[in-house]
């Protein structure tokens, strides 16, 4: 008989929330990483063409990675202001919130027309949308992995924790892979012109979809 067959109905309630604990912010981790990344893709490839177009192409890709780099200097920011409300509210809880504001930043990105229809507006607005997504990832990483640590056992605290580290490299390769896929599929031109905003508006139905059922 396995260890497994001896626990009682609290013990299996408790490996189950365990389990759910460790799934849920691997998973959370996942995405707010997805939607991280896509920024730093485009920005690479679509973001100097589309918000600093009258510019040199070198300039242009400085200017894009300008904007990139906001979002590592507000992560801080987030784990600060959603550790707090962790602590006070409950993780999941936070989660929940963080998920759906990486959701919400991540669309409007991709549904943000660029300078030649918004003129300078549209840089500042991609500006305040990474800001926000650097917020959102800052509190959900952190979160993420309290809550996987808080629901383990104390003597695997160290593996809980490694879990949603998981979702950081699965992240970037489903953003990199799925932009890359949207790239063969419709073209340069087209791609640049609207296709790269697909895999942006899909972080919405990930992010609401977790949320909702997580």
């Amino acid at each position: 008989m396995t260890a497994s067959h001896n626990l009682t109905p609290a013990e299996t309630e408790h490996r189950t929330q365990v389990r759910r604990a460790a799934v849920a912010s691997t998973i959370g981790t996942t995405i707010e990483w997805y939607d991280y990344f896509l920024y730093g893709t485009a920005a690479a490839l679509v973001f100097p063409h589309l918000f600093f177009p009258g510019v040199s192409p070198y300039i242009g890709t400085l200017a894009a990675f300008a904007t990139y780099f906001v979002g590592f200097l507000a992560r801080p920011v987030g784990a600060a202001i959603f550790g707090h409300w962790g602590d006070r509210i409950g993780r999941k809880t936070m989660l929940i919130v963080t998920l759906l504001m990486m959701g919400i930043s991540t669309a409007l990105i991709g549904l943000l027309p660029g300078s030649a229809s918004w003129g300078d507006a549209a840089p500042i607005i991609l500006i305040i949308l990474r800001v926000l997504q650097g917020i959102a990832v800052g509190g959900e990483w952190s979160g993420s992995v309290l809550l996987s640590m808080e629901w383990g056992d104390q003597k695997r605290r160290g593996l809980m924790g490694s879990w949603p580290q998981l979702g950081v490299a699965i992240g970037l390769i489903l953003s990199t892979g799925l932009m890359a896929m949207f790239n063969a599929i419709f073209g340069k031109e087209a791609f640049i012109s609207w296709g790269f905003r697909v895999p942006f508006l899909l972080s919405l139905v990930l992010g609401v979809s977790v949320s909702t059922f997580g």
